[in-house]
């Protein structure tokens, strides 16, 4: 594939200086929590998301949060995440992954 994109194409292709970046999340709950319990936390998780300016792509286990517009979600905002979930009993534990591309997920992160 060319490299030398024209600017209307990097931007199409979501590449170069228009890298897009979102992180996954793995969510585990204890064997014994009730199902209703559960649809309540993704409840409360998916009103932080929107209220944080995110958005959430996937299930009640495993999904990728990604900013709710065009863009690039920030290290504060996922650190954001992270705290609030650290701070739910409703999880027996989580793995959130780095900053990654959102389009592009085996691309390194532009240092622009």
């Amino acid at each position: 594939m060319a490299t030398n994109r024209s600017r209307r194409m990097r931007k199409k292709l979501c590449v170069d200086e228009f890298q897009e970046l979102g992180f996954e999340l793995n969510l585990n709950y204890p064997d014994d929590l009730a199902d209703e319990a559960i649809e309540a936390f993704l409840d409360q998780f998916i009103d932080m998301i929107a209220d944080n300016e995110l958005g959430y792509v996937g299930g009640d286990d495993y999904g990728f949060v990604c900013l709710g517009k065009r863009g690039s979600v920030s290290a504060e905002q996922r650190a954001t995440v992270e705290a609030w979930l650290k701070g739910r009993s409703e999880l027996s534990s989580f793995e959130i992954s780095p900053l990654m591309d959102v389009w592009y997920p085996d691309k390194p992160i532009n240092e622009a």
